[in-house]
């Protein structure tokens, strides 16, 4: 959050604080700025009431800088201000999902707007603004950094399943509707390879995780040293190596040794150190999930993506037409995916929908060849 305190000495540039009138470009330029001003700070307060504690403050806060950005608009503009204007497409988008949705995904898109504020370049906005806007992208950051990774694991798994439902099934179609075998073989084909790939895709994910929580349950330090401690022989006490093994200081070792054994000098009771302690919050990183939700949700998301490309055969078309709509689904289906991603990550929507979709339709392209190929040699 900004802490650029305005005073009226500089909160208007020179060009504006004598008598001359604006001219009509700036008056049109500054109204926009104004709508869009209020319009973001809309979005910050709509986002605020979901959010409680510190996160909620911080939003309140930033709509409070884009305040301070409007009031020196409205000083700017003075008699001219008319009536309130119409915020740019993308501010009404950002507040459209602030109010209904409030989901990490307006912060993605609010700290793009941040990143993109035309402050630094227009000689009507002060310095002390345009910093603003440069704080305030990287304020928007941290907000969103927390929402990707409390999102980060679910969203990799939906990515990830439906994208390789998607390519992997589309291929699979192409390549075998290239090498010339009927419809309703192909069909077939689509089918099998959506039940064996989401099969796949489920029991990897249940391997995996099962994995992962077993790794991490096989490193979590145990309570023995609790129970243990009272009956150490105080002359060789092995109690310091378990805290060195863990990766303490020696200092902090030995003030941990003495907690434990009843050591510490304290106006406390010293049993209190021997009582168990609270586990920690587990770290947002770490959680993986349970083994049989992991296991289910890849194997819907999986199949969610390869149905699309037989749904034309399941509906009656055949040959080429069948193909090309299989494709042309696909794509819709790459295209919003790699959208997703871009959002999420505060980065171009279209270039990430792009890409996927160019991934995507070659790997289907190529497999097309190689069965154009396999039933020419066949046949």
């Amino acid at each position: 959050m900004s802490q650029h305190a305005q005073s009226p000495s500089h909160a208007m540039p020179p060009e504006a604080a004598g008598p001359s009138q604006p001219s009509a470009a700036n008056i049109k330029r500054w109204r926009q700025y104004l709508a869009d001003e209020r319009a973001e700070a809309a979005v910050y307060r709509d986002l605020a009431q979901n959010r409680e504690g510190e996160e909620r403050a911080i939003l309140l806060a930033l709509a409070e800088a884009e305040g301070r950005h409007e009031a020196h608009w409205l000083a700017l503009l003075g008699d001219h201000a008319g009536k309130p204007r119409r915020a740019s497409a993308r501010s009404r988008f950002l507040g459209f999902l602030a109010r209904h949705f409030g989901s990490v995904f307006v912060l993605a898109l609010a700290q793009r707007a941040e990143g993109r504020s035309p402050y630094a370049k227009d000689p009507n906005a002060t310095d002390a603004m345009a910093a603003d806007e440069q704080i305030h992208e990287e304020v928007v950051r941290g907000l969103a950094t927390r929402g990707r990774n409390r999102l980060a694991g679910t969203f990799r798994a939906a990515v990830f399943g439906a994208n390789d439902g998607l390519v992997s099934n589309l291929s699979l179609v192409m390549g075998m509707a290239a090498s010339g075998v009927a419809s309703s073989v192909v069909l077939l084909s689509g089918i099998a390879g959506l039940l064996a790939g989401a099969m796949s895709m489920g029991a990897g994910e249940f391997i995996s995780v099962r994995s992962q929580r077993e790794l991490l349950a096989a490193t979590r330090p145990t309570q023995v040293t609790l129970a243990a401690a009272p009956k150490l022989d105080l002359e060789n006490n092995e109690l310091l190596l378990v805290y060195l093994a863990r990766g303490m200081t020696r200092e902090a070792a030995e003030h941990r040794v003495a907690e434990r054994t009843g050591q510490l000098s304290c106006d406390c009771d010293p049993s209190l150190s021997l009582q168990p302690e609270l586990a920690e919050e587990e770290d947002q990183h770490e959680a993986v999930g349970t083994a049989w939700g992991a296991a289910l949700s890849s194997f819907c998301f999986f199949a969610s993506g390869a149905i699309i490309p037989i749904l034309p055969f399941l509906f009656g078309l055949t040959g080429v037409a069948a193909l090309v709509v299989a494709g042309a689904l696909v794509g819709i289906a790459l295209l919003a995916t790699g959208a997703a991603v871009g959002l999420l990550s505060g980065t171009s929507p279209l270039t990430r929908g792009l890409r996927q979709l160019a991934i995507g339709l070659g790997a289907a392209a190529i497999t097309y060849l190689l069965g154009l190929l396999f039933g020419t040699a066949v046949g």
